[in-house]
């Protein structure tokens, strides 16, 4: 095992790797998870895999981590929903661009969770989920989050306004 990872853990956690890679690269791309560009795409279906293989992951029973996982597939299903039905309407966009960047924010709790309390190996940067150090990167990442949703609404705005 590596990490005390199950083969289903090592598999989820590749397939969430890739996905919050292809966020980045689309993030540096076009300032958003982009649906239409296959960066997006792959963050969307590789998001989805990683948070249903994430319910199979039961070390301590269901837990606040399978809400999450649930949460998150709830939100890129809608996103989804958005930039497929409602192509023709960029007030959509708002929406659709909020709900992928809250997914991938959500993303990180786990991510920075589980790895802060593996490794390194044999001396975990946090001992816990309530150690300082993850209160204190999730609040970075927030911070980042919320910076984020205002920077694609306003980009998202002058869109909609070249496009009338």
């Amino acid at each position: 095992m590596v990490l005390g990872l199950s083969t289903l853990g090592i598999f989820h956690t590749l397939i969430g790797i890739i996905a919050i890679v292809a966020a980045i690269i689309s993030y540096v791309k076009f300032g958003k998870i982009n649906l239409w560009h296959t960066t997006g795409k792959i963050y969307f279906y590789f998001t989805i895999v990683t948070s249903l293989t994430s319910l199979g992951l039961l070390k301590n029973g269901f837990n606040p981590g399978h809400i999450f996982a649930l949460f998150i597939v709830i939100l890129v299903l809608v996103a989804y929903y958005l930039y497929k039905k409602k192509l023709g309407n960029n007030k959509f966009r708002y929406f659709e661009n909020f709900l992928l960047s809250f997914s991938f924010f959500l993303s990180w709790v786990p991510t920075i969770n589980e790895t802060f309390t593996r490794v390194p190996i044999g001396n975990p940067l946090a001992k816990a989920p309530t150690d300082p150090l993850i209160g204190s990167t999730l609040l970075v990442f927030f911070v980042v989050f919320i910076v984020g949703s205002f920077m694609q609404f306003r980009k998202q705005r002058k869109t909609n306004i070249i496009n009338k």
